[in-house]
């Protein structure tokens, strides 16, 4: 995975959020074979809460209809159990902060899986405070930019 360009107007704190959005998209993507349509980042305190929508792939959605989220669930935690030394790696390379444990969510309507690093220590206040301003003010910060990273909307999935 490649460091996502940052944008020269962005401040440290939103081009960091932005830049774990579109690592996370790029890993989605790599590892399911289809990646989110949105991401969007938050760092509170000593949490990381990256929000990916839209990210199931056709085969999950099939699942789905026939019934079969404990399945879908259990595949998704156990991969997702296999991948937290990469993950976590990727988050510590990104934020240069230590992580402590890692856990995923996955939810089916709407779905959203939600991804969450607990960290050593406080965030810096620029991006505890990049997260206020994309709570209060500009909604873009913390969102994946990648255009290539992101799947587009569909209603039938990938």
């Amino acid at each position: 995975m490649s460091d996502a360009p940052s944008a020269d107007s962005a401040e440290p704190g939103q081009s960091l959020l932005s830049q774990i959005s579109n690592e996370m998209v790029r890993a989605q993507k790599q590892f399911f074979g289809k990646g989110p349509t949105e991401a969007k980042s938050y760092i509170l305190d000593d949490l990381l809460i990256i929000v990916m929508r839209d990210g199931m792939t056709t085969a999950e959605k099939t699942m789905l209809e026939f019934g079969q989220q404990d399945q879908v669930r259990q595949f998704r935690q156990l991969f997702e159990n296999e991948m937290t030394e990469r993950l976590t790696d990727m988050i510590e390379r990104l934020t240069g902060r230590k992580v402590l444990t890692y856990q995923s969510q996955v939810m089916f309507d709407p779905d959203i899986v939600v991804e969450m690093f607990v960290f050593d220590s406080a965030a810096d206040a620029a991006a505890r405070e990049a997260t206020a301003a994309g709570q209060t003010g500009d909604p873009d910060i913390g969102e994946a930019t990648d255009e290539q990273a992101l799947d587009a909307p569909s209603g039938s999935g990938q």
